[in-house]
């Protein structure tokens, strides 16, 4: 798609030849749409543009074809239907469109290190390929790995495993969603505190269970009340599913916490816990991590997730892990079989040489956390100075969820009222060329999500930015 922009607030006319017509030129429809300018296009109004746009050409590539042409059921299942699009990739693909066009847009929404790739891991995986490690590698990943990531839970995290309770896959998000089919059947409820990643809920959805949200507070640190998890607990509860460190509010669940979970979950014999820990070496002294399967008696029931991507800056090497009792993990290794098969042979030895790196990463990781760390004092110390704005201060992970909502109610002149977090961003987007993702994605519409994943410099022009955008706008209530 070849996109025009002719000025920061105005998009004009989108022109495209439908990949859905074939390379038969006679066959070939080429359209072009209008769409809505700038300062009125909502992240919802992109992915329906988009939506219109493949229609028109399904209808296109029909009335090209013969009038006799039986026509084609074109409905979906109702568990995709049930499924909503992550909001954080939709608004991350629309500015990466809108900085090709010439905008020049700063980029906060994705949840990516700014990072390359530490050189003696992508060494390895060059090697890798030099070396022609470039076959099919085991359904459930190479011995090698997964023997290093027994060791590594072992002397890391206190949890041992062998390798048969290993199951190596395309990221952690392929785990998660693995380990989230294998247990769940049609009815069970999945407990998700909130704020939460905005995948969680809709993978509950893919397997036909039912997400049951515990909203939490920014008073609290966004951490779990335990009256309410109890309260919420059924017949029909299947999974809790923690994050610690969390995406997307930082927040560090303390171990005391953890054990008073541990010991609420050890009532119910159905509730298991999948603990993803996919960021638990960007943590921030004085604050520790704990494996939720190192605490007594949740061995059994707990399906530990982790992966390479965030810690070692290796997120286009899709490489994550899941670990848990064999029968989970013999599961999730079946329906691994029968999807993607084994994770990429070069990502795993890339993955070995990750895990070589000593405890938590060495000091390579350490590098890079201290640079987080910054980050996050940066912008805590920017946003605690502007009016109505409340901070919970992220103990881990690398975003910031403030709460913007005493700037909703606000009638701004040339844009419109900004009436809750996906029009405080679209605000944002468009005033000030920041793109942010809405707290309601992740189950929490009073706050946004920053990614400090970024460089101090950028950071410092991003806020600046906000800043000149809210300058003229007041809190609608007292805080």
């Amino acid at each position: 798609m070849a996109i025009s922009l002719h000025n920061s607030t105005n998009i004009g006319r989108v022109g495209f030849a439908s990949p859905f017509l074939g390379s038969n030129s006679a066959s070939k429809v080429s359209i072009s749409v209008s769409l809505p300018s700038f300062s009125n296009l909502s992240f919802k109004s992109v992915e329906t543009s988009r939506q219109q746009l493949y229609r028109i050409s399904a209808m296109s590539k029909a009335e090209s074809s013969s009038s006799d042409q039986v026509k084609v059921d074109i409905s979906l299942s109702p568990r995709v239907n049930s499924v909503k699009p992550s909001k954080t990739v939709a608004i991350t693909d629309h500015a990466t469109a809108l900085a090709q066009a010439g905008v020049p847009v700063i980029r906060l929404a994705a949840g990516e290190p700014d990072f390359d790739t530490p050189a003696i891991i992508a060494e390895a995986g060059i090697n890798a390929i030099r070396e022609g490690y470039t076959r099919y590698s085991p359904n459930a990943g190479t011995l090698e790995l997964r023997t290093a990531i027994c060791h590594k839970l072992k002397e890391e995290n206190g949890i041992s495993y062998t390798p048969d309770q290993i199951v190596v896959s395309n990221g952690a998000k392929q785990s998660i969603l693995q380990a989230v089919l294998a247990v769940c059947s049609p009815g069970d409820e999945v407990i998700i505190p909130a704020p939460y990643w905005v995948s969680y809920p809709e993978m509950a959805r893919l397997a036909d269970a039912t997400p049951v949200i515990l909203p939490t507070l920014i008073s609290d640190n966004f951490l779990l009340d335990l009256e309410l998890l109890e309260s919420n607990i059924t017949e029909k509860s299947r999974l809790l599913i923690l994050c610690s460190p969390s995406n997307p509010t930082g927040s560090v669940y303390p171990k005391k916490l953890l054990a008073r979970i541990a010991e609420i979950v050890a009532k119910h014999p159905r509730l298991l816990v999948l603990s993803d820990e996919i960021y638990e070496h960007i943590i921030y002294a004085p604050a520790t991590h704990t494996s939720f399967a190192s605490l007594p008696g949740m061995w059994e029931r707990t399906l530990t997730v982790n992966g390479f991507s965030k810690a070692f800056a290796m997120t286009g090497w899709r490489l994550g892990y899941i670990a848990g009792p064999k029968n989970f993990i013999a599961a999730c290794n079946k329906i691994q079989s029968q999807s993607t098969s084994g994770a990429s042979s070069i990502a795993q030895k890339a993955g070995v040489a990750a895990l070589g790196l000593g405890y938590a990463g060495g000091e390579v990781v350490s590098t890079m956390v201290k640079a987080f760390r910054e980050r996050r004092d940066f912008l805590v110390r920017s946003f605690g100075e502007l009016e109505g704005v409340k901070i919970s201060e992220p103990q881990g992970a690398f975003y910031l969820f403030i709460d913007f909502s005493s700037y909703y109610g606000i009638e701004v002149e040339g844009f419109g009222k900004i009436e809750n977090s996906e029009s405080l961003c679209r605000y944002l987007l468009d005033k000030g060329q920041v793109a942010l993702v809405p707290g309601d994605a992740f189950g929490d519409d009073s706050c946004i999500r920053i990614s400090y994943a970024a460089s101090l410099t950028t950071l410092q022009a991003s806020f600046e930015r906000i800043k000149k955008a809210l300058i003229s706008l007041r809190p609608a209530v007292p805080v």
